[in-house]
């Protein structure tokens, strides 16, 4: 009996309801699953895919990228050695350094006895002592970039981290020249973008400070520090650990502004307390112009009995 009324209920089912679901053969229905499987993440490409890219499983490959995409770049426009310039993002050009430091002593005229005034004022005076070394950056960058063409090869490329103050003043001084320059930002949780004076194809942001700072040192013939803070001392430590031990070819660290260095940093000490060997005080010199910088790294090159571009391990 259950067995009679089965189709004529199916039937009956079917008839009472014309808008029933499309069947398997409805030209509705095959766009609707195939819609359904091309907007599965499943069915994106691994590549385009920025959900499975940005995965935690999937950071060796990210890192592999980062370092291959900027050498791939490099190569392509022919960038055969470089000069790395480092310094404060808060060292600005003089007329600015001016400008606050009237705005600070206007600040403090109004409420004289405030110690956060006073304090504001002290580091604008600073600033403003510094603010020279944003041109002198500038004018070696300039001499720098007038070095660099040989044979379709860009020899002694200014690169930087790409940002504000001492590095915008060495890229802006590639492009006073017309000289192509380097710039490798890095993605901060604050806002931050490049300086406009790099050369846009040359022009790098890294998520990975590790990577980043391989391609600073993978093409550098010479790396040049003006006073700066953490990154800056990041960076210069980082440099002449690896020339210390090396792990890379030695290569001139010039450090501008001697009396700056000498009161951030006691350099006798370090032997003194025998921390390092007396003879790794050689690898710092010093400069006060850019002339003179770039006369330092001339002289190294010149009495170099063979070639000495550092490469990346």
């Amino acid at each position: 009996m259950g067995t009679a009324k089965s189709p004529r209920f199916g039937t009956s089912l079917m008839r009472s309801h014309p808008t029933a679901p499309a069947t398997a053969d409805s030209p509705t229905g095959h766009a609707e699953r195939i819609a359904a499987l091309r907007h599965s993440p499943s069915y994106r490409q691994s590549h385009l895919d920025p959900d499975f890219m940005g995965r935690e499983e999937l950071r060796p490959v990210r890192l592999q990228l980062e370092l291959l995409k900027p050498e791939l770049v490099m190569q392509e426009n022919g960038i055969a050695s470089t000069i790395v310039v480092f310094g404060g993002t808060r060292v600005i050009e003089p007329e600015a350094a001016k400008q606050r430091l009237l705005r600070c002593r206007q600040e403090l005229a109004k409420k004289p006895a405030d110690p956060r005034l006073q304090r504001s004022v002290r580091i604008a005076e600073n600033v403003l002592k510094k603010a020279h070394y944003y041109e002198e950056a500038r004018e070696l960058a300039r001499i720098v970039s007038t070095q660099g063409n040989h044979d379709g090869k860009l020899e002694n490329v200014i690169c930087t981290g790409g940002g504000p103050g001492i590095m915008e003043a060495a890229n802006r001084g590639a492009h006073d020249v017309g000289a192509k320059s380097i710039g490798l930002n890095i993605t901060l949780p604050f806002e931050q973008e490049p300086n406009s004076f790099i050369s846009p194809e040359l022009c790098f942001e890294f998520k990975y400070f590790a990577i980043r700072k391989m391609h600073f040192l993978m093409r550098a013939k010479a790396m040049v520090a003006f006073p700066g803070g953490f990154g800056t001392l990041d960076e210069l430590f980082e440099a002449l650990t690896l020339i210390q031990t090396h792990r890379m070819q030695p290569m001139p660290v010039v450090l501008f502004g001697r009396d700056y260095w000498a009161k951030l940093i006691d350099w006798q000490m370090f032997v003194d307390e025998g921390t390092i060997a007396p003879e790794d005080l050689e690898l710092v010199r010093f400069a006060e112009t850019a002339q003179e910088c770039w006369q330092i790294i001339a002289d190294f090159y010149r009495s170099a009995t063979s070639d000495r571009l550092p490469r990346g391990q």
